[in-house]
C-alpha cells in the first residue's frame, strides 16, 4: 500500500515546468561543498537521532512531543507566503519542537522534510541537502534556544521569549544560507561579505515579517497545547469523566482546527494567485550577476512538479503534517487523561 501512495506521489510530480526551490536548489553549490556541508551536517542527524531515540526510550510520552515538533516543522516549511517588494518564502516551524524537545532534535526532523520535499516536491536538493539541514534545522534551532534559556531566566513574559526566540531562529536560517551562498559566489570587488550584503537582501529583508508572523503562530500554537495539557490534568484532579474533559478542551481543538484548515488552504491559494518571485529564483539572479555564465548543473536529476501540481504536493505535505500533529495531540491529551485515570484508580 505504502509503495502504491509513493507511486502515485511521483507521478503527480512530473512537471513540464522547473520551478524554484525552497532553501538552496540542487546544482546552485559546486561538489566540493555539498561534501563539506554533508560533513558538517550528518554528526548532527546521527547525534539527533540518537537524542530522540534516548527520549523516548526514558519517556514513551516523549513519542507524542515528537510526532508535534515534526508536525509542525511539515505544516509551516511547506507554507509560501508573499512578503514584502513582491517577493515571497517559506516558514521554518522548526522552533516548536526546539522549545518543547530541545535543539538536538531537529537536526533529524529537518532531515526527514528537506528529503522529503527533495524527493516529491523536486524542492531543495539532495547534493544541497547538508547545507540545508545546517541552515534549517542547525543553526536556526541553536540560535532560538540559544536566546530562549537567557530570556526565559530573566523572567521576561513567556509568550515575548518564544516570539524572540522563533523570529531569531527564522531569521537566523536564511542569514546562513545567505553566507553559504556568499562563501561560494564572492564578490569580484568586494569579496564574502559584499556577496553577504546582496544575498541578505534577498533573503533576510523578506523573511522579516515571515518571521513575524512564525512567531505569533508559535506562541499561539504552544499556548494552546498548554492550555490544553493544564485542563487535562484539572480535569483528573477533579475525576471529571472524559465527556466533561472533551468540553473542556473544546476552545483549544476548534483553533487549532480553524489553523489547520487555514494552513492547508494557504498552498492552494498560493498556486491560484501571484505572490510575488520565489526568493530562491531571486537568489539564482544574484549568483548570475556574481559569476556571469553560471548555469546551474544538477548533480542528481529529478522531475519537477508542473506548476498546476505544486501547490498539491504542498498541500499534500501540509495534510501529512496536520495527520501526525493530530495524532500526537491525541497522545499527549487524551492518552495522558486515561493513563492518569487508571493510575487514581489504581
Amino acid at each position: 500500500m505504502n509503495k502504491r501512495i509513493y507511486l502515485l506521489l511521483l507521478m503527480l510530480a512530473l512537471g513540464l515546468e522547473p520551478l524554484g526551490a525552497m532553501h538552496i536548489m540542487e546544482g546552485f553549490i559546486p561538489l566540493k561543498w555539498c561534501i563539506i556541508w554533508y560533513l558538517i551536517a550528518l554528526p548532527f542527524v546521527v547525534f539527533s537521532y540518537r537524542f530522540v531515540a534516548r527520549q523516548i526510550k526514558a519517556s514513551p510520552r516523549m513519542k507524542s512531543s515528537f510526532a508535534l515538533a515534526a508536525a509542525y516543522t511539515f505544516i509551516l516549511s511547506a507554507l509560501k507566503m508573499p512578503s514584502v517588494a513582491g517577493s515571497s518564502s517559506h516558514l521554518t516551524g522548526t522552533t516548536l519542537g526546539t522549545l518543547t524537545i530541545g535543539p538536538m532534535a531537529m537536526p533529524l526532523v529537518g532531515a526527514i522534510v528537506l528529503l522529503f520535499q527533495a524527493l516529491l516536491l523536486a524542492h531543495g536538493g539532495i547534493s544541497t541537502l547538508g547545507a540545508n539541514i545546517f541552515s534549517l534545522s542547525i543553526a536556526g534551532p541553536f540560535v532560538a534556544y540559544a536566546l530562549y534559556r537567557p530570556l526565559t531566566s530573566a523572567r521576561l513574559p513567556k509568550s515575548l521569549v518564544i516570539f524572540i526566540a522563533t523570529f531569531c531562529g527564522s531569521m537566523a536560517t536564511y542569514i546562513v544560507t545567505s553566507f553559504q551562498l556568499a562563501v561560494v559566489y564572492p564578490d569580484t570587488v568586494t569579496g564574502v561579505m559584499g556577496a553577504a550584503w546582496k544575498f541578505l537582501g534577498i533573503f533576510a529583508i523578506t523573511q522579516v515579517p515571515l518571521s513575524i508572523i512564525e512567531g505569533i503562530l508559535t506562541v499561539i500554537v504552544l499556548r494552546l497545547l498548554e492550555k490544553s495539557q493544564a485542563k487535562t490534568t484539572t480535569s483528573v484532579e477533579a475525576s471529571s469523566t472524559q465527556s466533561s474533559t472533551k468540553s473542556s478542551l473544546r476552545p483549544q481543538f476548534i483553533w487549532l482546527s480553524i489553523l489547520a484548515v487555514v494552513c492547508l488552504a494557504l498552498p492552494i491559494l498560493a498556486g491560484l494567485f501571484d505572490i510575488g518571485a520565489g526568493t530562491d529564483d531571486q537568489a539564482g539572479e544574484m549568483i548570475g550577476q556574481l559569476t556571469p555564465g553560471f548555469n546551474p548543473t544538477p548533480f542528481l536529476e529529478s522531475f519537477e512538479p508542473s506548476e498546476f501540481a505544486e501547490p498539491l504536493l504542498f498541500a499534500l505535505q501540509v495534510a501529512i503534517g496536520i495527520a501526525l500533529f493530530a495524532w500526537g495531540y491525541y497522545q499527549l491529551i487524551y492518552k495522558r487523561h486515561q493513563t492518569k485515570q487508571k493510575e487514581q484508580e489504581a
